[in-house]
């Protein structure tokens, strides 16, 4: 399935390149099952060969997330959690999404605050996943675009130019990123302890 899904990415940026890797990263953030790390390496990959700009197709992904976020914060801001969870019992499984990856969504958005809508777009599993509850919980949309716009272009730009410097080895992003997986994990959790711990500490000084 993955393979033919795929080929499908492949030939539509082929074929249409800006516009189609602008609502692949769209489709993904609204919740469907895109896979990022396909389409931002192979529009690298196409950059390599000089058929895109790659500083303008890294933009045009993170554009394209932001597009989605946004779709998706609208669902969780105009709808009550209850139908939220209703639909997502009964549709998610078409989309593969499931109610403990929501969930799990929820409980960091509580526990982090603001902030996970930044870090959370360098989480693989759970990026496409926080714009619900930002919406449930009616973040500032200023806030929440400029955050998701942030972290999207990151991610982008790092799975392009894994792309762009693989050349024509670009299909093995796959067992390169499964092993990324580890560091970006690792390297957010980190992040999010030190803010803890700032957090504590300085709750301490003030009592």
């Amino acid at each position: 399935m993955l393979s033919h899904l795929s080929t499908i990415i492949i030939h539509y940026i082929q074929s249409f390149s800006y516009p189609a890797v602008f609502i692949f990263m769209l489709l993904e953030s609204l919740l469907i099952p895109i896979p990022s790390e396909i389409t931002m390496p192979f529009a690298g990959f196409l950059a390599l060969q000089g058929h895109v700009s790659l500083v303008l197709v890294i933009f045009v992904g993170a554009a394209g997330n932001l597009a989605g976020s946004l779709l998706a914060y609208a669902l969780g801001y105009y709808l009550e959690e209850s139908v939220v969870i209703r639909l997502i019992e009964k549709y998610g499984k078409f989309i593969l999404l499931q109610k403990h990856e929501y969930e799990k969504a929820m409980v960091w958005f509580r526990k982090y605050g603001n902030s996970i809508t930044f870090l959370s777009r360098l989480l693989p599993g759970i990026r496409t996943f926080i714009s619900l509850p930002a919406g449930l919980a009616e973040m500032n949309i200023v806030k929440f675009s400029l955050y998701t716009f942030a972290g999207s272009l990151i991610w982008s730009a790092s799975l392009a130019y894994i792309g762009f410097y693989l050349g024509k080895n670009w299909e093995s992003i796959h067992g390169i990123f499964s092993k990324l997986h580890y560091v970006i994990i690792a390297a957010v959790v980190a992040v999010v302890a030190y803010y803890i711990y700032r957090h504590c500490k300085n709750k301490k000084i003030k009592t």
